[in-house]
């Protein structure tokens, strides 16, 4: 992409968000579908009801306390070369570890009050991500220090609009969805535009779309996995492990960036 100049690259990422937006804007609204919270898991083990709905969110902990620790300290200072490079990663490793928690809570007794307390935490971790790939990127050091606030700031903003609007009794997941889609659909656009970078290589930005996409499958599927396992496996359980492996991802990727910048 050298023929093009910086100006024209970021013109292109911007055109592609307000085309995005604005299709979203004339698209009707959303609501959550009540069938959502019926899930092929139904049954209780050990006392828990949705048990394993809620036991495989411990991936979820085990890749964001792993991330957390990575990222600061001495293992923090081998990966990051500037002063506050770090803290779009150890903002997505905290959104992570806290999507255990929100998730567990919700996956206990599913109902749309508590599937807030579960996408809260979601939307941290993708506008996270997407920071850190913007500012490596794209502007560098110059937006690093209001881009990962404002980015999470509207991330979390799309999930109390949807909350707010479904106590209004008329639901609208329109932006939450956007915060979900939009980061998958332009940081490809973004690693072929931008390819100079020190910790984002595209490879793994690309087994973080293929382990997602597993798990919107397997979601989608919650039943049919179920019932060909004859119950001891559903579909939304292994969701929560795949997603969980995309988040992971993300640690191979830093390891690798630590590994190209110190080869010995």
């Amino acid at each position: 992409m050298k023929q093009l100049s910086r100006t024209s690259r970021i013109g292109i990422v911007f055109g592609l968000f307000v085309i995005s937006l604005g299709g979203l804007l004339f698209a009707a609204p959303i609501p959550q579908d009540p069938a959502y919270h019926q899930f092929a898991e139904t049954g209780p083990f050990l006392g828990i009801r949705h048990f394993g709905n809620s036991a495989s969110n411990a991936g979820f902990a085990l890749v964001g306390i792993i991330g957390i620790f990575m990222t600061v300290g001495a293992r923090g200072q081998k990966i990051f070369g500037h002063a506050g490079d770090h803290w779009p990663y150890l903002a997505f490793f905290i959104g992570v570890a806290l999507t255990s928690l929100g998730s567990t809570y919700y996956h206990l007794a599913p109902d749309n009050d508590r599937l807030m307390w579960d996408r809260l935490p979601m939307t941290i971790a993708f506008m996270s991500l997407f920071a850190a790939f913007v500012t490596d990127r794209v502007t560098r050091h110059s937006a690093a220090a209001w881009m990962l606030p404002l980015l999470v700031t509207l991330g979390v903003a799309s999930v109390l609009y949807w909350d707010w609007t479904e106590a209004q009794g008329r639901g609208d997941l329109r932006f939450y969805g956007f915060v979900q889609l939009f980061p998958i659909i332009a940081l490809p656009l973004i690693c072929w535009l931008f390819q100079v970078h020190r910790y984002t290589d595209g490879r793994y930005l690309g087994w973080v779309v293929v382990w997602y996409g597993l798990s919107k499958i397997l979601e989608h599927f919650d039943k049919a996995v179920s019932d060909i396992t004859a119950g001891l496996l559903t579909g939304h359980a292994l969701k929560h492990l795949a997603a969980a492996m995309a988040t992971y991802m993300v640690i191979w990727m830093l390891q690798a960036s630590r590994e190209a910048s110190n080869p010995d």
